[in-house]
């Protein structure tokens, strides 16, 4: 959901990359469904696997609970974003969890992004 708010919100004006310590074979369906009620279509997006090359050519990282099994670079910005999580969850509390990710997504791109 993260992925999906980032590259809705900033475009073309930040990479995104979206990927997992323990990956599942699926995403959640009902964040899908979440994304989707928001116009964010995430349907085709799949399950992928944090690799260290990735985290290290990557200039901001968030985690969302992955502890030691993320590599660590000096130097980069790391956020850790403490969160519910939605996988097995009705979609009320995904909507939940849905909204605090928007609200943590959109203060990151005004950090990240300068205003026009």
């Amino acid at each position: 959901m993260a992925a999906g708010f980032l590259q809705d919100l900033a475009g073309d004006r930040i990479d995104v990359l979206s990927a997992g310590s323990e990956p599942g074979d699926r995403l959640n369906p009902v964040g899908v469904e979440a994304m989707r009620e928001e116009g964010i279509d995430i349907a085709s997006n799949v399950p992928t696997l944090l690799t260290v090359d990735a985290v290290r050519e990557s200039d901001v990282v968030i985690t969302m609970g992955c502890g030691d099994a993320c590599p660590i670079f000096p130097g980069k910005r790391y956020e850790d974003w403490q969160l519910d999580d939605p996988a097995g969850q009705r979609i009320d509390v995904v909507r939940r969890v849905r909204e605090e990710i928007r609200g943590r997504v959109v203060a990151l791109v005004g950090e990240l992004v300068p205003a026009d």
